[in-house]
Formats: structure tokens, C-alpha cells, sequence
């Protein structure tokens, strides 16, 4: 029955990539392990320190790149205080 409605064309053709997808969908759903569906305690707990663990690192990580652009702008800062004040001393 399958194989003739997959095998019709016209009208059905959009159902014919509609149920293929969802045959695709199914077969990978059945794939997946049954264990990954019920975590034990320490599973659970293993993989929120391994989440803590990566947010801190990328806490630490936009924290050094924000440090890095602060000391970028106050050495830009100084360089055109210290070119304003080579310009006044020329003139005057």
C-alpha cells in the first residue's frame, strides 16, 4: 500500500515528501538510546557541574575580552590627550 502511494504522481506528490520526512523523523527517533531518556542522579548532576563548569569559562572569557577593549580605549584615550596637548604647547 505504501510502495503504490509512493509511487503515485500529481496530486500526491507533496504527501509523498510529507510521509517520507516523517519516516526519516521516525527512524531517528527510534535510534536515539533508551538510556539517554531516564539520567541517573550523578549522570544528572555530572553534566550540571560540565555546564557550570562551561559558563564560568565563558564568563571568564567575555570578562577578559571586555578588560581588553577598556585598556584599548584608555590608550586611545591618553594618545589623543597627550597629541592634543603636543598641538597646544606648538602654537603657543
Amino acid at each position: 500500500m505504501l510502495v503504490s502511494f509512493l509511487k503515485s504522481k500529481g496530486k500526491f506528490g507533496m504527501k509523498r515528501i510529507a510521509v517520507f520526512t516523517l519516516l526519516v523523523a521516525l527512524s531517528v527517533a527510534c535510534s536515539l538510546p533508551a538510556k539517554a531518556q531516564h539520567m541517573s542522579v550523578a549522570e544528572s548532576a555530572r553534566q550540571s557541574r560540565k555546564a557550570d563548569k562551561k559558563q564560568r569559562k565563558m564568563n571568564r572569557k567575555a570578562a577578559k575580552k571586555q578588560q581588553k577593549a577598556t585598556k584599548k580605549y584608555e590608550k586611545a584615550q591618553r594618545k589623543a590627550a597627550k597629541k592634543a596637548n603636543h598641538r597646544a604647547k606648538r602654537t603657543s
